[in-house]
């Protein structure tokens, strides 16, 4: 992989394995949508960006300083080698079916607060109230970076406000939820920076001390916001995978890549009826 960078432009050529429109739009992720010349905007890592997709190059357009690069690889997991994960995970044939349905799906790693919040408000939710909801969660308390774009708040800031500080938000029963996660690891009961490196089951622990977070939400706060890639996040329809492929487990070749496995069945399945 090779990289061209400059303070508007960031250039990733010689990936391979990588479909900019499945992993933005494939439900691991809420704050992107696709415009009319193709491209993808969104807020990630602080930036406002567009992002787009020429072959095997990836394009990131937006205002950057040096070291981003190295953010947005992350970002996109561009280190990690999916073409021989996804040549391994074919050894099942229902996998290989999802892989040569959807090829290029790949695990965005999220800011780990971001994705934590996120998947406390996709609880019982679709994916359009979903992205109303943080849109909203954003446009309040997030900072402004102009042209109608917001970062993601803080846990501190948010940890200051009240239930009743977030109706705008239009939340629900989650209100309660966000502000206990958010006061939760503001003040350091929840420890999220150790997440990505502790024993994945210590990780679970850790995370349902939050009200309202349960097995599900742990696991996707742990796929997609702290690169762990063995998660596996059970939801309706992965429920129904494991019933009725898998009724005796996951088979051998998703070892310790489970969660990568899980985003390309969970993509297949709610979109093959």
């Amino acid at each position: 992989m090779n990289v061209d960078f400059n303070k508007n432009t960031i250039i990733f050529s010689g990936i391979d394995t990588l479909s900019v429109p499945l992993t933005l739009d494939c439900g691991q992720a809420f704050r992107w949508s696709e415009i009319s010349d193709g491209s993808w905007h969104g807020v990630a890592c602080g930036k406002a960006v567009d992002i787009s997709q020429n072959g095997d190059k990836l394009i990131i357009n937006g205002c950057f300083d040096e070291g981003d690069e190295e953010l947005w690889a992350e970002y996109f997991d561009l280190n990690r080698n999916y073409g021989r994960i996804c040549e391994r995970l074919k050894a099942d044939s229902h996998l290989k079916a999802a892989i040569e349905a959807y090829p290029g799906i790949r695990i965005l790693k999220q800011e780990p607060w971001e994705a934590l919040c996120s998947f406390i408000i996709s609880q019982n939710n679709n994916i359009p109230r979903i992205k109303g909801i943080i849109g909203r969660l954003c446009a309040c308390f997030g900072d402004d970076l102009g042209g109608g774009d917001f970062t993601f708040p803080s846990a501190e800031r948010l940890a200051e406000l009240t239930v009743d500080d977030l109706a705008p938000l239009r939340s629900g029963f989650r209100a309660k939820y966000i502000i206990d996660a958010a006061q939760k690891v503001a003040g350091g009961d929840v420890n999220l920076k150790k997440l990505s490196s502790c024993d994945i089951d210590e990780a679970r622990q850790e995370l349902i001390k939050i009200k309202g977070v349960g097995a599900k939400v742990a696991e996707c706060a742990l796929l997609y916001g702290c690169g762990r890639v063995d998660a596996f996040p059970v939801d309706v329809w992965v429920r129904r995978i494991m019933s009725e492929l898998y009724p005796e487990g996951l088979p051998e070749c998703t070892q310790d890549v489970e969660g990568i496995a899980q985003q390309y069945l969970f993509h297949w399945r709610r979109n093959v009826e």
